[in-house]
């Protein structure tokens, strides 16, 4: 609608804001967001645009960078409306640029299996068992020696007291001694079971 100028001029046109629902926070005068029910919906006036879960990152990371590209906000909008930080924009915006909306939907890359997989844990115990120090089988196996330190402490691998069973088994297995001196028998020890008187000290 145009009203006619006192001076008779031609009016100019005025610029009608958008209507938008009730309950939502403007990004822009142009540009607002509602959350509802987990979810939130972003609006160009009444018209919702993109709908995505609270809790999806990736989403909300493709759309505020789209709108920071497409030069529908500032990121200091997008800064002040959400409360995010200015680098993680700053790279959204750069991922956005770079590889477009799919960069954000890329299957993390993993850096591999877990460290301890039940194959890693079978070979790092035949080395504890072989004899090797904890940190040397972590070194030999790639691992953290404080990765490893932890195994053993949460009992996924066993240090075997070696030098205490090898003496003990030694010792088992080894024939008594021979006697050679009568008197370290003693009353009653002769071979064969038979009694004797002989001291049980040393002769001088």
């Amino acid at each position: 609608m145009r009203f006619p100028m006192p001076n008779g001029s031609e009016p100019m046109p005025q610029m009608q804001l958008p209507i938008f629902p009730e309950g939502v926070t403007h990004i822009t005068p142009v540009l607002a967001f509602s959350k509802q029910d987990g979810r939130v919906t972003y609006f160009n006036g009444s018209m919702p645009v993109f709908v995505h879960d609270e809790e999806d990152r990736a989403s909300f990371q493709m759309i505020t960078a789209q709108f920071c590209v497409n030069g529908n906000a500032k990121q200091a909008d997008i800064v002040r409306a959400f409360g995010v930080t200015k680098i993680s924009l700053k790279r959204a915006v750069k991922r956005y640029r770079e590889e477009g909306p799919k960069g954000f939907y890329k299957p993390r890359t993993r850096r591999g299996p877990a460290v301890l997989t039940p194959a890693v844990l079978a070979e790092a115990q035949q080395l504890l068992d072989e004899g090797l120090e904890p940190s040397e089988v972590a070194d030999r196996l790639g691992i953290k020696r404080n990765t490893f330190s932890k195994a053993v402490r949460a009992g996924r691998l066993h240090k075997p007291v070696k030098k205490t069973i090898s003496i003990l088994r030694a010792r088992a297995h080894a024939r008594p001694p021979t006697v050679t001196a009568p008197w370290a028998w003693g009353p009653g020890t002769w071979p064969g079971g038979r009694p004797c008187g002989w001291p049980t000290t040393p002769r001088p």
